[in-house]
Order: structure tokens, then sequence, then C-alpha cells
């Protein structure tokens, strides 16, 4: 018989339970076996490894002197297996791409950009998900690269120990959608004590995002109703005049809707951009630049945004040095 790594794993597992009966139920195998194979591997070496005793099984000189040599062996296997299955990983990583985000009009034109600027063959995924805290959990778990989600100002986001971050905009206005035909639309910025008696609609399943309006209105001193849903359910409501709800800035034009910014701009986000512990940093790096440079081109198709950003002199007006 020829001695393998996986004997060598027999006898430190006999020296480390210190009775082949421990050693046995610890390897997953009968007593019986173990003791068969441990007489193949001192019968291949040519003397006795363990002396039976009454109370367990202890090394021999001989056994003491295979198992110095033993364990330094099993320590490098152990090593060559996970530095090469972490290579493997990492290749694998090279060529695909998984990508989180919350809701965001930047996105469409992010992911196209991408599809334009990554190598071929890269495999790009897209998860979706209402919650920003999940997301970031999966990066940190390694089940995402990347995470672009928004944090609602003073609901600050759970972030796991260790991720990177950019911030892509410190303080992005939060505006209003209303009916066509709501008395507010009439004027270009829209003052909060004028939507006290309007039905506010809020999903509370988005981090922070009921937390954040509660605290703006209670600010303002106004107790409007609250329905809680989420923003596909609202748009149907609002566009009939049964209700009013937050939406991003750089929410697109419809002929049924109208998109206010608020006086003063009491309801805000920031919008980051978190990444895997460890990615490549040029990956990263060009993973932001196209984000920005989609972010900027869904802000400028949005005319109240585009008007909003134009009044307060921004410098996403500016195209950024190529």
């Amino acid at each position: 018989m020829e001695l393998e790594v996986r004997h060598l794993r027999v006898l430190c597992a006999i020296a480390d339970a210190g009775s082949l009966h421990r050693a046995a139920r610890q390897l997953g195998m009968s007593q019986p076996s173990l003791t068969t194979q441990l007489r193949r591997i001192e019968n291949t070496l040519g003397g006795e490894l363990f002396l039976r005793e009454r109370t367990g099984c202890r090394p021999t000189p001989l056994g003491r002197s295979v198992l110095s040599r033993a364990r330094p062996l099993i320590d490098g296997m152990s090593a060559l297996l996970t530095e090469t299955r972490a290579a493997v990983a990492r290749g694998l990583d090279d060529r695909r791409l998984r990508i989180g985000s919350t809701a965001s009009r930047a996105l469409a034109g992010w992911l196209r950009r991408l599809r334009q600027r990554l190598p071929d063959g890269m495999d790009l995924s897209l998860h979706m998900n209402v919650s920003a805290n999940v997301l970031l959990r999966m990066v940190a778990a390694g089940h995402l690269d990347v995470a672009f989600v928004h944090e609602v100002e003073g609901c600050p986001l759970l972030v796991p120990d260790g991720l990177p971050r950019h911030v892509l905009v410190e303080r992005e206005p939060q505006f209003i959608s209303m009916a066509r035909d709501h008395p507010a639309a009439a004027d270009p910025v829209v003052d909060l004590t004028d939507l006290a008696e309007d039905r506010w609609m809020v999903d509370p399943t988005v981090d922070g995002e009921w937390d954040g309006l509660r605290r703006v209105l209670a600010a303002a001193g106004i107790d409007p109703p609250v329905l809680h849903a989420d923003y596909h359910t609202a748009a149907s409501l609002i566009v009939v005049g049964e209700a009013i709800a937050p939406c991003q800035p750089t929410s697109g034009p419809r002929e049924d809707m109208a998109i206010r910014p608020l006086r003063g701009d009491p309801l805000a986000v920031r919008l980051l951009l978190y990444r895997r512990p460890g990615a490549d940093t040029e990956m990263h790096a060009l993973l932001y630049a196209e984000l920005a440079a989609a972010y900027r081109e869904a802000a400028l198709r949005a005319a109240p945004y585009r008007q909003w950003l134009l009044r307060n002199k921004s410098p996403l007006l500016h195209a950024p040095a190529a």
C-alpha cells in the first residue's frame, strides 16, 4: 500500500482523539474499519505507531516521529486547496459582476454604459430590492459585488463593518408627485402646508422611508392621513387625485401626473455606492464613473429636477472632464 495524505489524516485524528473509538466517530467510520486501516499503515511503515491501552491509545516513539512530519504535510495540503479554490473564485469573479440596487431612474443608463465598457464575455447580473440594508448584507456576505442604495436623511443605514463606499450625491431632494389638476401643481415649488389635507402614500418596506417622512411632517406641524402601499399602487391613486407621494427628482414626466419640488427641500436622501471588501479598485472606479454619468443624464432629462439644479447652481449641470 502506498502512503497517502488521507492516511496521515487518520494518524493525526487518532493522536488528537486519544482513542480509536473517538477517532472513528470523528472520521465517520466504524472502529473495526479504522483499526484495519491503522494496521495497514503500520505494515507499510514497518512498525507500531500507537500503543493500545485500556484508557485509549498513545503514539509510540515511531508514531511521534511520523506525526511530527505528517502534520506540516497536512497543513500544506490544506493551504494548497484553500489558495487554489480562492484563485478559481477570483477567476470566476473576473468574468462576472453582480450588482444590487434600490430603485433608481439612473439604473438603466448605468447598465447600458457598463455593457459597453466591460470586457467581452463578462456576465452582468442585477438584483433589485426595496431594502438597502438587505443589499448591504448581501455585499458583506459576498453575494453581490456592489450595491447602489439610498439613505433617507435622519435614518442611517445599518452598514456592515468593512464595506468601502463612495458617495454619489450627498443630498438629493425628494419631490412630490400629485395629480395634474391638483391645486398645488399650478406652482413650480410647493409648500408642505399646502399638502396638509392630502392623503400621503409611503412604502413602509423601504428602509427609513416612513420614519423620514413622519419626521418631516411632524417638524412642519402637520398630521395628514398616511396610507401604506408600494409606489406602483400609489401611482394609480395619485393620478385620480386620491393621494400624493414623495418621489425621486429624476422621475420621468407623465401626462397624468405632476412632479414638484418642496420648498426648502425638507425631504432628502444620500445616494451611495458600496463595494465588496477586496474587490478590484479599478473596476470600482469604472463602476462609479459610469454611475455618475448615468445619474447626470437622468437628472438633466427630468425638467423639474433640471430647473432645481439651475436654481441651486449644482455642479451636476457641468459634465466632468474626460
